[in-house]
């Protein structure tokens, strides 16, 4: 055991040792100053990623499914009385092995956290557009024929649905908006999503309304349809 309990630092600094081995490495620790040191850089690496990853955690089951990993490594027998280098290579390759665990977990994190960004970067794009259409003093406003609110286009054709009183929308369900070419709904186009709440609902749409145009919503699955499958519980005058 004490030809190999150095090379339990790694396991050891990531907590992924049992009860046995943790026992055994606290009693060997004090006296061991190669080890004292491996720690402490094993340490001292694991708080640079941490200042390095700053930003929403990752998940929780990020570090079971590293410690996971690292416990289903097959134990490695270590042969007394090898040379020093030969003895070094197992302990690289376990580092080696714990690093690249760490590495893809981090880079799969950062992965979900651009895709984030991404998604909060087009609602306050949308946000931006919907409040110049309503600030227009040359924007003019559509009554509804079904709903209640009003649809407010600018000269260019952007538009925003203003909504009173539209419940959240039901489990697996969302609020898909149309722009109907000439009122034709078997022809309508897809302009965005929203999932309904409580008071007022304010929804830039994606794309332009023409003159003749009907604006509507219906109720879809949730991730929407390319073409609408219930009858419009909102729908805007003729543009």
């Amino acid at each position: 055991m004490e030809a190999g309990i150095h090379e339990l630092t790694a396991g050891y600094a990531l907590d992924a040792l049992d009860s046995d081995e943790r026992r055994a490495f606290e009693a060997h620790l004090p006296g061991c100053e190669r080890c004292q040191e491996e720690l402490t850089s094993f340490w001292e690496t694991t708080a640079a990623l941490a200042v390095a990853a700053s930003g929403p955690e990752p998940s929780t089951g990020l570090r079971d499914r590293i410690l996971a990993d690292v416990r289903a490594e097959p134990p490695q027998v270590v042969v007394p009385f090898e040379s020093h280098r030969r003895r070094a290579v197992p302990v690289l390759s376990a580092a080696a092995a714990i690093a690249a665990v760490v590495a893809i977990g981090v880079g799969l994190w950062a992965s979900s956290l651009s895709s984030d960004l991404d998604d909060a970067r087009a609602a306050l794009e949308r946000e931006r557009v919907a409040a110049e259409v309503l600030v227009d003093p040359a924007a003019r406003t559509v009554s509804l024929q079904a709903g209640e609110g009003r649809l407010v286009v600018d000269r260019d054709g952007q538009a925003v649905l203003v909504l009173d009183a539209i419940d959240p929308a039901p489990a697996g369900k969302t609020y898909e908006i149309w722009i109907a070419p000439g009122g034709d709904v078997g022809q309508a186009n897809r302009a965005g999503l929203f999932p309904g709440r409580e008071g007022t609902e304010v929804e830039a749409l994606d794309g332009v309304v023409r003159a003749g145009d009907v604006v509507a919503v219906t109720v879809e699955a949730a991730g929407g349809v390319d073409a609408p499958t219930t009858p419009p519980i909102v729908a805007s005058e003729s543009i």
